[in-house]
C-alpha cells in the first residue's frame, strides 16, 4: 500500500511540475487601452552590439532551465523509487515437498499383450 501511495505522489508532482508555465502571458491589455499610433513616444535606442551580447549571455537560459528541471526529475524519481522499495517484502512460503509411495498396479505387457505387475511412483 505503502508502494502504491508513494507512486501516485511522486506521478502527482512530476505531472504538476511539467504543466506549470514558464512565464505569464496575457492577451488583452489590463492597465488602460492600447496604445494608439500617435501615442507612440521617442524612437528606439540605437543598437549597441556589446549590450546585446551581454544580454543574451546572460539572459537567455532557457536550455539551462530545461535541463535542471529534467535533472530534478530524475533525481526526484530516484528517491521516490528508493523510497517505495525500502520497505519490507512478503516472501511467499516454498510450496511443501510433494508426498510421494510406491503402488503396485498391473500393467498391460506390450510384448505378449498379458498383465504383469509394476511398482508405480505416486505423488499428491
Amino acid at each position: 500500500m505503502k508502494k502504491i501511495i508513494l507512486s501516485a505522489l511522486s506521478f502527482a508532482i512530476l505531472t504538476s511540475a511539467a504543466m506549470v508555465p514558464a512565464g505569464s502571458a496575457l492577451a488583452q491589455w489590463r492597465d488602460g487601452p492600447p496604445p494608439r499610433w500617435e501615442d507612440r513616444g521617442p524612437p528606439p535606442p540605437r543598437w549597441d552590439r556589446d549590450r546585446d551580447r551581454h544580454h543574451r549571455r546572460h539572459h537567455d537560459n532557457t536550455g539551462k532551465v530545461i535541463a535542471g528541471g529534467l535533472a530534478a526529475g530524475i533525481v526526484g524519481g530516484l528517491i521516490g523509487g528508493a523510497l517505495a522499495n525500502s520497505g519490507p517484502r512478503y516472501v511467499e512460503p516454498p510450496p511443501p515437498p510433494p508426498r510421494c509411495w510406491f503402488e503396485d498396479q498391473q500393467v498391460r505387457n506390450a510384448y505378449d499383450g498379458g498383465w504383469h505387475m509394476e511398482s508405480i511412483r505416486v505423488c499428491r
